[in-house]
């Protein structure tokens, strides 16, 4: 049985720390796991930058609420579980995740939380297991499951290299580059066929 992982940000909503940056006008903001590989690294990045600011989960929590996912992510989501079970793992958190869900139609996902002061300040963050995409799919494989995985970003070529079949989507031209091995695609349909594929061959 396969059960086929996606990345969430880029793949089905934009990315939320762009969004934020943009709302707040603070560019430096934009930095995602496209470009930073070490994700700790990253998030102790941003929370420095948020902490300058003054700015906490409650301003984050506002630029979601106005975040829709990407044109047909749902509808590609929803063919996709009617002939595969579909897990959506992502590194974000779910204090940012929960009100995209919902406009998703409450698919199964795993991330992380962050860890937030009573003043709304995020002092921190937990990561459900180290390397979590590519930790999940060993998990999945040992319980008898084959995955499919398919992301954007560095964070993501984990689980795309240990699955039974792993895809690109809309990632950069470097990544591209330097992992040609996987197939990249830029349309729902041209992954969703190529998923179909793999589970009926």
């Amino acid at each position: 049985m396969y059960i086929t992982c996606l990345d969430l940000e880029g793949v089905l909503v934009p990315e939320i720390w762009i969004a934020f940056a943009e709302a707040t006008g603070i560019p430096e903001l934009k930095k995602t796991t496209r470009d930073e590989p070490d994700y700790d690294k990253l998030m102790n990045y941003r929370l420095n930058i948020l902490k300058e600011h003054g700015l906490g989960l409650k301003e984050i929590q506002d630029v979601i609420a106005t975040i829709d996912p990407l044109p047909g992510a749902k509808e590609f989501l929803d063919d996709l579980r009617s002939f595969t079970q579909v897990i959506i793992i992502s590194d974000t958190f779910t204090q940012f995740a929960m009100p995209l869900m919902k406009k998703l139609g409450y698919p199964t996902l795993f991330c992380n939380e962050l860890i937030v002061a009573d003043n709304g300040e995020v002092t921190g963050f937990k990561m459900r297991v180290e390397k979590s995409k590519y930790a999940t799919v060993k998990a999945l494989q040992s319980v008898g499951f084959e995955t499919i995985a398919s992301g954007d970003s560095f964070n993501d070529l984990g689980m795309i290299e240990a699955s039974k079949a792993g895809f690109l989507f809309r990632s950069t031209e470097a990544i591209k580059k330097d992992y040609p091995q996987y197939p990249a695609f830029e349309e729902y349909d041209d992954l969703k066929a190529a998923i179909k594929n793999v589970i009926n061959n």
